[in-house]
């Protein structure tokens, strides 16, 4: 089963008294029905054994391929979905002052050793002894927590009525070419004010901003079993190599790679549980 969002639930787990609490469960399901949006006092640290999980914020949707876990602070209304097959870990967080935790929702690359660490804390009892060794494995997370690199795996949502609805037009149709000022006129703005508008709202050029969210796509569509080739097609590219281009420099690895690498340890934590 997945982790349940129901407020009765979330009331429950923030109350427990314990600065972690795992969900106690592993999902392991075709696709992650999407959850209603929601939030809860303690933080959410969700790790991806395999698949693709989506969470979406009010102003980004964060992308969290294989052997990588989202961070969503306490407080924050969000919504979670997968894409293919789903399996993954869920740790309700109250952090403590000391530990340098991150501030804001984020993608976080997970090493061999959190990874362990993780799977370790799925089994700790609800209220474990904070003096004993589960409250020292609890301690060890924190620090792993606040040394993880993070990814930049986030396609931002703008605040503007306008942008939102280029955004919804763009992930309706991701293969169009239409020039910058078509897809201005088309939203009843400028070229050069909707240029100005991505810059302010989103730090992004429309460029950058249109192949952020081609590698958000990209990775739920290979997660889900398609190929290359397939997806550059789907995306309107002229050839799977200039697709692999494109996601290398966005990046740093051709997707093959990067998906590869996430994949190669799943099957043997599998067997671990």
């Amino acid at each position: 089963m997945y982790v349940d969002v129901r407020s009765d639930w979330l009331s429950y787990v923030d109350e427990i008294p314990r600065a972690l609490v795992a969900a106690n469960a592993v999902a392991n399901l075709e696709a992650l029905e999407q959850s209603p949006r929601h939030s809860h006092q303690k933080a959410q640290l969700l790790f991806t054994v395999r698949g693709i999980i989506n969470c979406e914020v009010e102003d980004a949707v964060w992308i969290v391929p294989p052997q990588c876990a989202v961070w969503i602070p306490g407080g924050l209304p969000h919504t979670v979905f997968g894409s293919g097959e789903v399996e993954c870990i869920s740790l309700f967080i109250e952090p403590p002052e000391a530990p340098n935790l991150p501030s804001e929702c984020c993608t976080i690359t997970v090493s061999s050793f959190f990874r362990h660490l993780l799977m370790r804390a799925n089994e700790l009892p609800e209220r474990y002894d904070v003096d004993g060794p589960d409250g020292r494995i609890v301690s060890v997370i924190f620090d792993e927590l606040a040394a993880a690199p993070v990814e930049d795996l986030r396609l931002p949502i703008p605040s503007d009525s306008r942008l939102k609805k280029l955004a919804d037009l763009l992930i309706a149709a991701p293969a169009d070419h239409a020039t910058v000022a078509e897809w201005a006129s088309r939203i009843a703005v400028s070229e050069r004010s909707l240029n100005r508008m991505l810059a302010e709202q989103v730090g992004m050029s429309f460029g950058r901003w249109r192949r952020q969210l081609h590698v958000v796509l990209a990775l739920r569509h290979l997660s889900a079993g398609q190929t290359v080739q397939a997806v550059a097609m789907d995306l309107g590219y002229e050839s799977a190599s200039s697709f692999v281009t494109m996601f290398r420099k966005m990046v740093g690895k051709p997707p093959s790679r990067y998906l590869l690498e996430r994949l190669r340890s799943a099957p043997h934590d599998h067997g671990e549980r």
